[in-house]
C-alpha cells in the first residue's frame, strides 16, 4: 500500500515539474495572440486558418497559439526558422505560449492541416535577404503553397 502511495506521489511531483518548465514568462513583452480556426473570423469563406496569419514582432516578444475551435496545433515548419532556434510542436487542442528572441522568419503550420492551406508567418525583427531566400525556397504542398505565397507578398 506504502509502495502504491510513493508511486503516486512521485508521479505527481515529476508532472508537475514537467508543466512549470513549460510555462513561457514573457514579463512585460509583447504577447501576439493567434486564434487556430476552422473558418476565418475576418474571411468567412477561409477553412483551416491562423488569425491573424501573419505577425511582425520584436525580439522577445510571446506569440499565444488559441485553439479557439478544436482539432488545431501550431508547429515550425522545417527550413523556415532561424538559426540557432530550436523547433517547436505544440500539441492538439491545447493553448500555448512560445517566446521568439531571434530575429528573422517563422514559419508555422497546423499539423493536420498544413496541405490545406492552415500556415502562419512571423516575423521577429529584420529578416535578412538570406532568410527570406531560404524560406522562400521551402517547397509546400496543397494550399499552403498559395497562402504562403500570399503571405510572402504581404511583408513587401
Amino acid at each position: 500500500m506504502y509502495l502504491k502511495f510513493a508511486i503516486v506521489a512521485l508521479v505527481t511531483i515529476y508532472s508537475s515539474s514537467f508543466a512549470a518548465a513549460d510555462e513561457i514568462d514573457c514579463g512585460t513583452a509583447t504577447t501576439h495572440d493567434i486564434r487556430m480556426l476552422n473558418k476565418g473570423e475576418t474571411d468567412p469563406k477561409m477553412k483551416m486558418v491562423f488569425e491573424p496569419s501573419f505577425v511582425a514582432g520584436a525580439p522577445g516578444d510571446c506569440i499565444r497559439f488559441i485553439p479557439t475551435s478544436k482539432g488545431h496545433n501550431a508547429e515550425t515548419i522545417k527550413g523556415m526558422f532561424p538559426k540557432g532556434f530550436e523547433k517547436f510542436k505544440g500539441k492538439i487542442n491545447k493553448e500555448f505560449t512560445v517566446k521568439l528572441e531571434t530575429e528573422g522568419l517563422y514559419g508555422i503550420k497546423c499539423t493536420p492541416h498544413y496541405q490545406m492551406g492552415m500556415v502562419a508567418l512571423i516575423q521577429i525583427g529584420q529578416a535578412s535577404e538570406e532568410q527570406l531566400k531560404k524560406a522562400g525556397k521551402v517547397k509546400h504542398r496543397g494550399k499552403a503553397k498559395d497562402r504562403f505565397k500570399l503571405l510572402f507578398e504581404r511583408m513587401n
